[in-house]
């Protein structure tokens, strides 16, 4: 039920107190897991204390445990361990101050934490957040590189000298971060989100050198796997040895084995390009010698040809072609002409001999009428008609004395 306080009826602090323990003496038992980051057992105290703070989130609770339930694990547990822990949450009134009552404790062991990365990358795979279309290339040169490692530590140190020494003028913008420990990962996803936004950040490198598997565990966690997958920036994962493989490899753009091989893979060696280049331009000075001696060649062939070498020849010998064509077409031509003239001559003389100028020759005459009309037959003469007669020698003009065949008689 809520209280009915003001500011003229407030509650004192101790009944404050007093109901909030009374919620939570109301809750039941729960497992809790966490890391060790204190532990204090007191010689001749029957009570041990623990600080239990959760591995990916700067929030930890105090816990209290009789001496006889943390003996039956003290030979597994240390501070930095990792444990399961059943307990009471119970509330120390005059302090205000929450604590849980542990009944039992448990080590996580490595094949428990192995088991729960499997599930955990299989749940992340199912989402695609490890496809390999996901990958960004990484540009050739980065002009500024953001380096996320732990703070003057070898990785740090591996990146930096590495990428220098390959090419002197890269630039980083560093973030120090833990590496392990329970700041771990608020502290690596704060710095990518940092260097993610900015704009002048080409690709960033999460370095840390090797250790063991509770070491490497923040980079395995869920919450550094999504900031990295959803960075826009080209990110590398250099973490561990080349055996180790947490799940921030699997997320990441690209997976160096090393710190130093992070820096060989984003950092083109001077050296090695100024070789490729000469190589490059040794090849082109080659390419471009070979296709002026082929094309030297070709045209040293073909000035060798006799077309070149005589150009008259080529005159020469169209000149007799054209000259034996002439004398073809002049014979031909004259034949032609010669057999026109004999058949025009042959043609004149049958039409010599055919036509009427011949017979007039033998002494003949053509009568005409007045109207051109040739006499043939005495009837188409009428008596008194004047007639023309046209002989060899020319014509002259006749009349008819009486016409008919009597008088042809």
């Amino acid at each position: 039920m809520g209280l009915n306080t003001s500011a003229e009826a407030p509650l004192p602090v101790g009944q404050v107190s007093r109901l909030i323990g009374g919620w939570i003496d109301r809750l039941g038992q729960v497992w809790v897991e966490g890391q060790i980051t204190q532990l204090s057992r007191r010689p001749g105290a029957g009570v041990v204390f623990l600080t239990l703070r959760d591995p990916a989130h700067d929030v930890s609770i105090g816990v209290t445990c009789f001496r006889q339930v943390f003996d039956d694990v003290a030979d597994a547990v240390t501070e930095g361990s990792r444990v399961v822990v059943l307990a009471k949450p119970e509330w120390y009134a005059p302090r205000g101050q929450l604590s849980l009552r542990a009944a039992e404790i448990r080590p996580v062991g490595i094949g428990e934490l192995l088991a729960r990365l499997e599930r955990l990358k299989r749940s992340l795979a199912s989402e695609g957040l490890f496809a390999l279309d996901r990958k960004k290339p990484l540009p050739f040169l980065p002009q500024l590189i953001g380096l996320v490692v732990g703070r003057a530590s070898a990785a740090e140190r591996d990146v930096l000298e590495n990428a220098r020494r390959r090419w002197p003028a890269v630039r980083f913008e560093v973030r120090n971060v833990a590496v392990q420990g329970v700041h771990a990962v608020p502290q690596v996803v704060q710095a990518v989100k940092e260097l993610d936004d900015l704009p002048e950040v080409d690709v960033i490198i999460v370095a840390r050198g090797g250790g063991s598997v509770e070491d490497l565990l923040p980079f395995s966690d869920e919450e550094v796997v999504r900031a990295v997958a959803a960075a826009r920036t080209p990110v590398v994962s250099a973490i561990g040895h080349e055996p180790d493989s947490p799940l921030l490899d699997l997320v990441a753009d690209l997976r160096a084995s090393t710190p130093t091989d992070a820096a060989k893979k984003v950092v083109p060696d001077v050296g090695e390009e100024l070789e490729r280049v000469q190589q490059l331009r040794g090849r082109g000075l080659r390419a471009v010698r070979a296709l002026l001696d082929r094309e030297e060649r070709g045209l040293a062939h073909a000035l060798a040809r006799p077309v070149f070498v005589h150009p008259q020849r080529m005159v020469e010998t169209r000149e007799d072609e054209l000259e034996a064509l002439l004398g073809r077409s002049r014979r031909t031509l004259r034949h032609l002409l010669d057999r026109a003239d004999s058949e025009l001559a042959h043609t004149l003389a049958r039409v010599v001999a055919l036509s009427p100028a011949a017979t007039l020759e033998r002494g003949y005459a053509v009568l005409q009428r007045a109207d051109g009309h040739v006499v043939r037959s005495p009837e188409e003469a009428s008596a008194g008609e004047e007639l023309r007669a046209r002989v060899a020698e020319g014509e002259f003009r006749v009349r008819v004395a009486e016409s008919g065949p009597a008088a042809g008689g």
